[in-house]
């Protein structure tokens, strides 16, 4: 009740509120869930589908923590309140096993491996061309309509492509630091994983990678699902802790909100607590640890316009907005393009452009066409999950603009191979 407590109900969050934005309705503003958390807390409220289904539409995009004046926990509020939802609210049979099929697959990096294997197949059998022209693809369920829409281009050899466990820092060591490989990132964008390594290695940093390393928990977490999410935080302190290193870099913004509040998810836990705040203050997103570092690197040009995308859990959550921004500004030749409405979620928000896709659409389409009238040749996020939301509304468009993370535009100034990404915007 106290996190609760402190908002004053003076609504700044309602026009900052992605889902606000879309229907102005109050129940389904950061102000309006905070007043249906407390009828909860008081016992005034029941577990039902109505009442759920505010939570479940919230994105958790935490642009209203950005917004507020009183500074509101709502990240707190709302992974507290989605926690009850799990403990007290069956969903349907086909919501379970949906929400089952996520949660035991994406957080495992051996069983999304071999998921990765069918899917290169569909799509590069034909298989998936001939589905959609066939038009059976409207026949399917909206939520796997939108996991078909959503995957990624894919070479075989990316699943199983391993980043090195140790790379060596180029010229004096200035730092050694651990990489958080992540869950999707690291099948799905593996060549974005070793991207980050040799810019930090660039930089002078000793890279470490647990190969063994599982999930941080993100998605675990901001479902609700807390119990698991504490396992993998757990388990990934004690890898990190034997690692030794002086910092630990992220490259997922999701991910990257989520281990810095690993002090507030073991709060309870009598051996984690103070391992995991001691663990959090190391961790960094690539961006900002690359800024407080400085450059020693050369940079070399990359004649291109580019439209830097603020992922929501890098800008809202962890604060980061400056840092991405001032690393493009250092490579000759690259003309940074603002996104209008550039604070407006693109609809990803973890697997929410899963379990609620038609919304997700529809912020989605809002964010390409924002992302076109920029006229940029390419468009740079830090987020894998925001990176296949944007790239599949623009095709939704009939456009074809590359949606590359930071770290692959970094490295290629720095390797002075920009031709892919002006070959991709021909």
């Amino acid at each position: 009740m106290e996190l609760i407590d402190e908002c004053v109900h003076c609504g700044f969050c309602l026009p900052a509120c992605p889902t606000y934005q879309l229907w102005g309705e109050e129940m389904d503003s950061p102000r309006g869930r905070i007043y249906l958390m407390k009828l909860g807390c008081e016992g005034h409220a029941c577990w039902s589908s109505a009442y759920v289904a505010h939570f479940d539409r919230c994105l958790g995009c935490m642009a209203c923590i950005t917004a507020c004046p009183s500074g509101v926990r709502y990240d707190r509020l709302i992974e507290a309140t989605r926690a009850q939802i799990e403990r007290h609210y069956r969903r349907t049979l086909s919501d379970r096993l949906f929400r089952r099929l996520l949660f035991e697959t994406f957080p495992y990096p051996r069983r999304l491996r071999w998921l990765a294997v069918p899917l290169w197949f569909y799509r590069a059998s034909g298989l998936r061309a001939l589905l959609r022209a066939s038009g059976l693809m409207g026949l399917l369920p909206a939520r796997l309509r939108a996991m078909e829409e959503l995957l990624p281009p894919l070479r075989f050899g990316d699943a199983f492509a391993r980043t090195a466990e140790v790379v060596p820092a180029l010229g004096q060591r200035r730092a050694r630091v651990g990489l958080l490989l992540g869950c999707v990132q690291r099948i799905f964008f593996s060549e974005t994983n070793r991207a980050t390594a040799r810019v930090l290695a660039a930089e002078g940093c000793e890279v470490v990678a647990p190969v063994e390393q599982g999930c941080c928990g993100a998605l675990l977490v901001h479902a609700g699902r807390e119990r698991e999410a504490r396992a993998f935080a757990r388990r990934l302190i004690d890898l990190f802790e034997r690692a030794a290193v002086d910092a630990i870099i992220v490259n997922a913004a999701g991910c990257g909100s989520n281990v810095k509040e690993y002090a507030w998810l073991l709060r309870d836990d009598p051996e984690y607590a103070n391992r995991a705040q001691r663990f959090a203050a190391k961790c960094r997103d690539l961006s900002e640890f690359l800024v407080e570092l400085g450059p020693r690197a050369t940079r070399h040009a990359l004649p291109l316009r580019v439209a830097y995308h603020d992922a929501c859990h890098l800008r809202h959550a962890q604060g980061i907005a400056d840092a991405p921004r001032a690393l493009l500004a250092q490579i000759p030749e690259l003309e940074l393009a603002e996104i209008p409405e550039g604070t407006v979620c693109c609809g990803s928000a973890g697997i929410y452009n899963l379990v609620e896709p038609h919304t997700a659409q529809r912020l989605g389409e809002r964010k390409a066409r924002n992302v076109l009238a920029t006229g940029a040749q390419i468009v740079v996020a830090s987020n894998p999950g925001c990176i296949l939301q944007i790239g599949s509304s623009l095709q939704a468009l009939g456009q074809r603009l590359p949606v590359v993370h930071l770290a692959d535009v970094l490295d290629a100034s720095l390797r002075k191979d920009g031709g892919l990404f002006r070959e991709r915007a021909c």
